[in-house]
């Protein structure tokens, strides 16, 4: 009998110390890379034969599709999931708290504040919180269920939807919102040995953990997946865009071009219609007043739609989950930008039609040299580079870019040009 006893307790204690807990991080905003992440890491668990997966969490929330799939992945999965609000001082809102609701074992650091969880959605006004019956319903519904699911408080489930009711960690363990209390990641394995979940008793004492690390291609869109970050590329894109296209040479429009790129990938090609329309009206109206050699209403109302138009881009229509603060810093992050490099782009044209609308001291162009930067047609213009500037040129015969040529004359803003190789 000994002897059982003596193999029974060395078989546990062999058992828990080949154990391990995986552990994945959501640190940032919740988006569709975070539900990526998310499944890897149950993937990797479940392949590796871990003993549970903890996923801290440190978020201000994120889209409401992306929180329900993650949602999903923890229900799917043999492997046990443990949801920890951690370290001392985070915050797990919104979005944050629907996971953690989701979660097998949901435990928080001390000082750690979760809720505030009313679905918003993001309008020309602003971030304004969906009051639409049928979607705050469906949230409430979700959370509550969730709650129910692992034996927690359903109507705080619920206040986090329509109250936006905020715990600590302190508050929540005494409303049966979450099981544990703990400091570190170490402390919550000894607190949670021994619990049953998913038909298995837990046996994290004395386990070894260990962070897993996303793959590249999660990683990456991790990073364009950030509202903000994924908004100011689309911005910049835009305005590198027009800008090498009213002022070619620079290369500014292949910068545009893949910022723009970069942009749609991270916001999933989301992106308001009416806003890329204003954009696209935008460029046109300013290309025709370079064309027309002017700056004047027609510039100005260029410069307008493309303003109102970058601030519209921001993903609209659809409601998230995201916490007061990050909105409000959403929402500066995006407009702020797109009116300054709106008046930005507004000088830099104004000064190149100053430049080009300037008289020039007699005598001083005629019989100069400048370099081609386009192909030179007789049935079109192109770009010339004079001491510097841009100007509009045209020949009587085809000349292709880089090619040295002399200033013959010029009618208006437009220089007449030959290749220097015909003088």
């Amino acid at each position: 009998m000994r002897l059982s006893l003596f193999f029974f307790i060395f078989f546990l204690l062999i058992q828990s110390a080949g154990a391990q807990v995986l552990v994945v991080e959501l640190t940032d905003t919740i988006t569709p890379a975070s539900d990526d992440i998310v499944y890897e890491a149950l993937e990797k668990a479940k392949t590796e034969n871990a003993e549970a997966l903890i996923i801290t969490l440190n978020t201000p929330g994120g889209g409401l599709e992306e929180t329900k799939k993650i949602l999903e992945h923890i229900d799917a999965s043999p492997v046990p999931v443990i949801g920890y609000v951690y370290p001392k001082g985070a915050t797990a809102w919104s979005a944050g708290t629907l996971i953690l609701l989701g979660t097998d074992i949901a435990a928080m650091a001390p000082n750690t504040i979760i809720g505030s969880a009313q679905p918003v959605e993001v309008s020309p006004e602003g971030m304004k919180p969906v009051r639409e019956e049928k979607i705050v319903n469906a949230v409430v519904a979700l959370a509550q269920e969730k709650a129910k699911q692992h034996g927690r408080n359903v109507s705080a489930a619920g206040e986090f939807i329509t109250k936006n009711l905020n715990l600590d960690a302190e508050q929540a363990k005494d409303a049966n919102v979450i099981e544990v209390v703990s400091p570190g990641i170490e402390e919550l394995l000894v607190e949670v040995d021994g619990m049953k979940i998913k038909d298995k008793e837990l046996r994290t004492k004395g386990a070894g953990f260990a962070y897993y690390t996303p793959s590249l291609r999660s990683g990456l869109m991790n990073l364009l997946s950030n509202p903000i970050l994924a908004s100011l590329l689309l911005l910049i894109g835009i305005y590198s865009l027009v800008f090498g296209l009213t002022s070619p040479g620079f290369g500014a429009e292949i910068f545009g071009v893949i910022s723009i790129s970069l942009a749609l990938v991270g916001l999933g090609f989301s992106v308001n219609i009416t806003a890329l329309f204003l954009i696209g009206l935008g460029i046109a109206l300013v290309l025709y007043e370079l064309h027309i050699s002017t700056f004047g209403l027609i510039g100005a109302a260029g410069i307008a739609c493309i303003i109102l138009g970058s601030i519209l881009l921001v993903p609209m229509g659809y409601p998230g989950l995201y916490s007061p603060e990050y909105q409000t810093t959403m929402l500066v992050s995006i407009i702020a930008p797109a009116i300054v490099l709106g008046v930005f782009l507004a000088f830099a044209i104004y000064k190149m039609m100053e430049i080009r609308l300037k008289k020039p001291v007699i005598g001083d162009i005629i019989g100069d040299t400048a370099e081609t930067i386009d192909t030179i047609t007789p049935d079109g213009t192109g770009y010339v580079r004079y001491q510097g500037e841009y100007w509009h040129a045209r020949s009587d015969e085809k000349i292709e870019p880089k090619t040295k040529v002399i200033i013959t004359g010029k009618d208006g803003p437009l220089l007449i040009v030959k290749p220097w190789k015909e003088l």
